[in-house]
Order: structure tokens, then sequence, then C-alpha cells
């Protein structure tokens, strides 16, 4: 376990964010900064990958690891705490939530939107309830 799958969450837009609405981060999904990549790989197939999943297949990316070492290279990254998607600037500064399935698998509702809107009053789609937590604020206060 890697400790930064969330389940049956919603992680809300930063209490000081900005954002009015989801903005794309600049960059492309292979030679981008770390946000695009996570972007790109998040809404090119919601609900497909974990946190865990994202956060460990942009470093990996981004450190050129070969297909062949990716298992070990995943149980290394995670032997030690990492940050999870609270962190992300993707909720921190370009108004997406992220929202954990009851599997653990990721997808992104920007902010000002209608499905934003029901996840931040704690309901599913499905009518279910979900937990809710904030991205973490940009600024120690």
């Amino acid at each position: 376990m890697s400790g930064v799958d969330y389940f049956n969450t919603f992680i809300a837009v930063a209490p000081d964010s900005t954002a009015t609405g989801g903005m794309v981060p600049h960059g492309g999904a292979k030679s981008g900064t770390v946000v695009s990549r996570m972007w790109h790989m998040i809404t090119q197939s919601p609900y497909k990958y974990t946190s865990a999943d994202v956060i460990f297949s942009v470093h990996a990316d981004r450190a050129k690891i070969a297909a062949a070492d990716r298992p070990h290279a995943r149980e290394e990254y995670f032997s030690v705490g990492r940050a999870c998607l609270r962190s992300s600037d993707l909720g921190k500064r370009y108004g997406w939530g992220i929202h954990a399935d009851t599997t653990g698998h990721v997808a992104l509702y920007a902010v000002g939107t209608r499905e934003y809107a029901a996840f931040a009053a704690g309901v599913a789609p499905n009518g279910e309830p979900v937990a809710l937590t904030r991205a973490m604020r940009s600024i120690r206060r």
C-alpha cells in the first residue's frame, strides 16, 4: 500500500485557490510539467488510474525508468512517505477537484461545474455520500 490513495473521497480545491474554473496546465503529456502530465493522464482515462498510479507514473516517466524496472522502482519509491494528490497544483492552482471512487480510481472535475458542486456537497453522482477533503493551501497560515 502506497499511502497516497483515497477511496470514495472528493478532494476539493484548496481554500486559498483563486481558480473560478478548471484550467488546463501548460505543457504536454510527455514533455510538460508534473501537473500537466498528471492532468493529461487523468483526463485521457478517467477512473482508470489510482492516485499512486498517477504519482508514480509521472515520476517514472520524468526519471526515464524503463518499463521492466518499474515494478521494483515503484516498491522502492513508495517505501518512504510521499505526497498525495492533495498537494498537487491541480487543486491548489488550476481549479480541479479530484474524485476517488470506491476502488481508489480517480477523475477530475472542474470547479464551477454541476458535478463539482455535487461532490463538494458530499454527494456522488449515484446519490451515495462521499467523503470530502481539500487540496492543501499554497501558503501556510
